[in-house]
């Protein structure tokens, strides 16, 4: 199988690893949370300059930890959609230069199929088909996995993604950023039976609700309007922990319905979760407990995998070359392209 060298810039990681197939040579991870904390979120013009400033030294790193030269790399690949412009810019012109440098072949990846793939490197005996539920800081979506390249997606966010409204909650409760980690951490010491918060459905035009689609929109207005109702009764101070508890009880538990359902109801046995919101304990213990009682495989990569790194685009890399697909050096970024319009990257080698 293919050695790849890949890199990953979407956002405010810079991530360079190399991948054979589904075992990891080396995994760097250059991130910019200390960065962007003071402003509460990421800045595109801020992350661009970052990558811009760290990807070499993440390169030479990627192949020192390898103990690898470029005659033993086989391709280059990089994140090209998607994610912010900026940021894939720097990623895709440093590997599209290191692919002509060294002559090799140069592959494109999508960020959500690097997602789908990070369950991979933790279970390579991984076969499709499988369900997997990709939930990230911008991406909510229960998406069919059939083969390489080749994807339905069932069901995904109406508005806000889950991890985005923990963003959003972290700074109604002045946790600071990034939200997820802090409110996970907070809840595990509170009563997630405390507020009971809606989970987000989706109205249909005949009546009813929609299976597998979310909305977390409503969720964190919940969230506020209960701040803002336990400020005005004064008292010690906000029940921080329990509310965090009852708003994570209430992501875990609208995901998990809709993943069992989804899966049933597509006759998949296993399900894989990838994306920042897999490292969530809430979620994992929901999801886990849920799939155990009907029997079906849950698999969550390591908390290393979940957040954006470039291992993952790599195993995707990996196992489109060894297929004989590759990109041209003319293929762009995109701030948005579907799951299924991935084999757009690609062309077939002749």
């Amino acid at each position: 199988m293919a050695t790849v060298l890949a890199i990953e810039t979407s956002c405010d990681e810079t991530a360079v690893a190399i991948v054979n197939n589904r075992k990891v040579c080396s995994n760097i991870v250059a991130s910019q949370i200390p960065v962007h904390r003071q402003y509460g979120g990421v800045v595109p013009e801020v992350a661009s300059r970052q990558h811009v400033e760290t990807i070499n030294d993440c390169v030479a790193e990627a192949l020192q930890e390898a103990q690898m030269d470029w005659a033993e790399i086989d391709g280059i690949a990089a994140t090209c959609a998607p994610g912010l412009v900026g940021a894939l810019l720097v990623g895709l012109t440093a590997a599209k230069t290191l692919a002509i440098v060294h002559q090799k072949p140069f592959v494109g990846v999508h960020h959500l199929e690097g997602h789908i793939y990070a369950s991979y490197l933790s279970e390579p005996d991984l076969q499709p088909p499988f369900l997997c539920l990709l939930v990230s800081g911008g991406h909510t979506s229960f998406i069919y996995v059939k083969d390489c390249g080749v994807y339905q997606t069932l069901g995904e966010t109406r508005d806000d993604a889950a991890g985005e409204a923990f963003d959003k909650v972290a700074r109604l409760l002045n946790l600071g950023y990034p939200g997820g980690p802090v409110i996970d951490k907070l809840a595990r010491e509170g009563d997630a039976r405390a507020f009971p918060l809606p989970e987000g459905n989706v109205g249909l035009p005949g009546g009813g609700y929609h299976p597998y689609d979310s909305s977390f929109s409503g969720l964190k207005t919940a969230v506020l309007r209960l701040v803002q109702k336990l400020q005005q009764q004064g008292g010690e101070g906000l029940p921080v922990r329990d509310i965090a508890a009852s708003f994570q009880e209430s992501v875990a538990r609208s995901l998990t319905k809709r993943a069992i359902a989804c899966s049933c109801d597509y006759n998949l046995s296993t399900i894989t979760v990838g994306g920042g919101v897999a490292a969530n304990s809430g979620l994992r213990a929901h999801l886990q407990a849920a799939g155990a009682n009907r029997n079906l495989r849950v698999l969550f990569p390591p908390l290393k995998f979940c957040t954006d790194n470039a291992a993952m685009i790599g195993c995707a890399a990996s196992d489109h070359l060894s297929r004989g697909h590759t990109s041209p050096l003319t293929l762009g970024v995109q701030s948005r392209l579907a799951i299924t319009d991935v084999m757009q990257l690609y062309q077939a080698s002749v």
